[in-house]
C-alpha cells in the first residue's frame, strides 16, 4: 500500500518545511496536515514523515505517543478522552469511565461498531480544577457526574 496525500496538502507541507531550518523541526506541523486530510495518522503516514524530515521512523512514533490530539488509529466521530491522573482518579474518575464504557457499549482503547464514539484513556489534560473531566474532540468538559455523561451523550445522538 503506497501513502500519498492531496496536492494542497503537499503545497502545505513544502512551505511547513520552509521555515524550519531542521527539517525535524517540522514534524509536528507535518503530523498536523496529515491527520487533518486523512483523520489519523497510518503506519504508512509515519513513515512518510521520517523521510520527510530524515529521521528514523521511531522517532516519529515517540512523538505520536506523546501528543494525545494525534491519533495513531481511525477514531469516531466523537472521541472521549478521559483523564486518568490523580487529580481525576481522586475525584471519581474511574466511575466516570466505567459509565462511560456502560453507556458507549465500548471499552478504554475502542471503537462503537457504528463509527460514532471512541473512548481512550488519556494522561493528563491539565484540568484538574474542573476534575473529572474529559475532552471531548476539541472540548474540555467537567466536572463530569453519571448524570452530566447522559446528558452529553444523548445530545450527540
Amino acid at each position: 500500500m503506497s501513502f500519498s496525500l492531496s496536492e494542497q496538502t503537499e503545497a502545505k507541507i513544502d512551505q511547513v518545511m520552509q521555515r524550519y531550518p531542521e527539517k525535524r523541526a517540522a514534524t509536528l506541523p507535518i503530523l498536523h496536515l496529515i491527520q487533518e486530510e486523512k483523520g489519523w495518522i497510518s503506519d504508512e503516514a509515519q513513515n512518510y514523515v521520517a523521510q520527510r524530515v530524515e529521521v528514523p521512523p521511531i522517532k516519529i512514533r515517540e512523538v505520536l505517543s506523546f501528543y494525545t490530539l494525534l491519533h495513531t488509529r481511525k477514531i469516531g466521530k466523537f472521541h472521549f478522552q478521559v483523564c486518568r491522573t490523580v487529580a481525576c482518579t481522586l475525584r471519581g474518575g474511574k466511575s466516570i469511565l466505567q459509565h462511560l464504557e456502560k453507556k458507549l457499549g465500548i471499552k478504554s482503547g475502542e471503537t462503537s461498531a457504528d463509527g460514532m464514539f471512541t473512548l481512550t484513556e488519556v494522561e493528563c489534560l491539565a484540568a484538574c480544577e474542573i476534575a473529572p473531566m474529559l475532552q471531548l474532540n476539541d472540548d474540555y468538559i467537567g466536572p463530569l457526574t453519571p448524570e452530566k455523561l447522559d446528558e452529553l451523550i444523548d445530545g450527540l445522538k
